[in-house]
């Protein structure tokens, strides 16, 4: 719940600097290693959204794959979960690199 707060806030923020009056739809980039699960965003984000610029609005979820840096082989790999095992070599030496973000990526709005 405190996540779809925080991302009103910001869409909230974005409608008062453009002078926007209704969001009718929102795109949230959700990496897969960033422990957000897709289906409750959309349930929080709605009940979070009622009585503002953004009730109603469809929130369009975009996955990122997640990725890391394997140091055992020293090659960059998908990563579907936290905790995997390289899926070249086997090793966990993983250094996570990207698919761990949640950001507003777009808005339709009036």
């Amino acid at each position: 719940m405190a996540l779809a707060e925080e991302v009103l806030q910001i869409v909230q923020q974005a409608a008062r600097r453009e002078g926007l009056r209704r969001v009718h739809a929102l795109w949230l980039e959700i990496g897969q290693l960033a422990s957000v699960e897709p289906e409750a965003m959309r349930f929080c984000f709605e009940a979070v959204a009622r009585d503002s610029v953004a009730a109603g609005a469809r929130l369009e979820i975009v996955a990122t794959a997640g990725r890391a840096w394997c140091e055992t082989c020293a090659e960059s790999v998908a990563l579907a979960a936290l905790g995997e095992a390289c899926p070249h070599c086997g090793g966990y030496r993983l250094r996570v690199t990207g698919g761990t973000q949640m950001r507003v990526q777009q808005m339709e709005a009036e």
